[in-house]
């Protein structure tokens, strides 16, 4: 199977590297200095004041979840909105239904889910948003995010009852962490520690997934936002973009049909 960015020009490429090696050096460094919450690899709950109101939404997101597995096949994989992700998942094992992706919101998504986008308001700062649908058997490898601006957070809506086989590994200081899910649970850490998942079970794993501004000073927000500012000018981006308003556009024609 050849990769969806096959044929990317080099001036790509060598924008992402470039890209990558800015937010991951001086910048990665100055937004942690800046945080106002650790920067540990995992978060306590405590530190965000919403997330008690936001995970005591789950049943009803969980609701408008199993609605939308109904149409499993149509939702896309991951690599056919954001083709950089073929590199960590080149098979049809991760699909993602799409809420919201750098700051731009899915109104389709939203009018299927409206509980679901009741609760991701509560969010301050909302960066992007999705259920992550990994299929039993799925490995994701060990891989990382790009800035320290960000916190990740997964809420648990449908967990294989082999917690011992569906897990995450997650990097720290002082060796690996493993983590597993709780169906109405939430589960906040730094995504810019490496991580690794596998849902090596029977059972189909969904989460969540949101990220969401780190909480910082005046200095570090202003640097973070310029940063998402300039991501999305670029063609990682745009091109991701334009995958996930054409999925919308198929997926509209497709459920209008099956109404008519």
């Amino acid at each position: 199977m050849r990769p969806p960015d096959a044929r990317k020009p080099r001036s790509y490429e060598i924008a992402r590297r470039i890209g990558k090696q800015l937010f991951r050096g001086v910048l990665f460094d100055f937004l942690a200095r800046e945080s106002r919450v650790p920067t540990t690899p995992l978060l306590d709950a405590s530190h965000f004041a919403w997330a008690d109101a936001f995970k005591a939404r789950w049943p009803k997101i969980r609701a408008e979840l199993d609605q939308q597995l109904e149409n499993r096949s149509s939702i896309p994989r991951f690599q056919d909105i954001s083709p950089d992700q073929y590199k960590i998942s080149p098979d049809d094992q991760w699909r993602t239904f799409v809420f919201q992706g750098f700051g731009h919101r899915s109104e389709l998504a939203c009018e299927l889910c409206p509980e679901t986008a009741a609760a991701l308001a509560l969010v301050p700062k909302l960066e992007s948003a999705f259920f992550s649908i990994l299929a039993p058997g799925k490995h994701v490898p060990r891989h990382r995010g790009v800035t320290k601006g960000m916190v990740r957070c997964h809420l648990g809506l449908k967990v294989p009852e082999d917690t011992d086989h569906c897990f995450m590994n997650l990097d720290s200081e002082e060796g690996t962490v493993r983590c597993t899910w709780r169906e109405g649970e939430v589960l906040f850490f730094d995504d810019t520690f490496k991580h690794e998942v596998w849902n090596d079970t029977d059972e189909e794993r969904v989460v969540l997934l949101f990220d969401f501004e780190r909480p910082m000073g005046w200095a570090g927000r202003a640097v973070s936002r310029l940063m998402m500012l300039a991501l999305r000018q670029t063609a990682y981006f745009k091109d991701a973009l334009r995958n996930h308003e054409e999925w919308e556009r198929r997926y509209r024609a497709e459920l209008a049909a099956r109404t008519s």
